[in-house]
């Protein structure tokens, strides 16, 4: 199974961008990471197969939704109320089992080629 991430951009604090990823295949949790330079890779959200659990770092709830179509093997990341500080590259992950905690890199054995994602102050 193969992730393809879309949708990152320049944008103006305060705006919206909506990332999606695409699998070639289906797969049970999927979600999404970002990394800024000279840091680690950060956890931003996750979504179980059903959608019925999300997850969210601290930092982006309440402005990021993250949904998923599974007829499209598809998930998205809605990001609402972008700051400069959510300035990073965005990676699409996806897990095929369940290991450890949705919050964890761990958890996930797929990841996409990230998208960046530029917030201007």
């Amino acid at each position: 199974v193969q992730l393809q991430a879309c949708g990152g951009g320049l944008v103006q604090a305060g705006g919206s961008l909506r990332l999606s990823c695409a699998a070639s295949g289906r797969t049970l949790t999927m979600g999404w990471f970002r990394q800024a330079p000279g840091m680690e890779r950060d956890f931003v959200a996750a979504i179980t197969w059903s959608g019925g659990s999300t997850y969210y770092a601290d930092s982006v709830k309440g402005r990021f939704i993250i949904s998923r179509d599974n007829a499209k093997n598809t998930v998205y990341l809605q990001m609402n109320s972008l700051k400069s500080e959510d300035t990073a590259v965005y990676y699409c992950a996806a897990s095929t089992r369940y290991i450890g905690s949705p919050r964890s890199p761990s958890h996930f054995n797929l990841w996409g080629q990230g998208t960046q994602v530029t917030v201007s102050s």
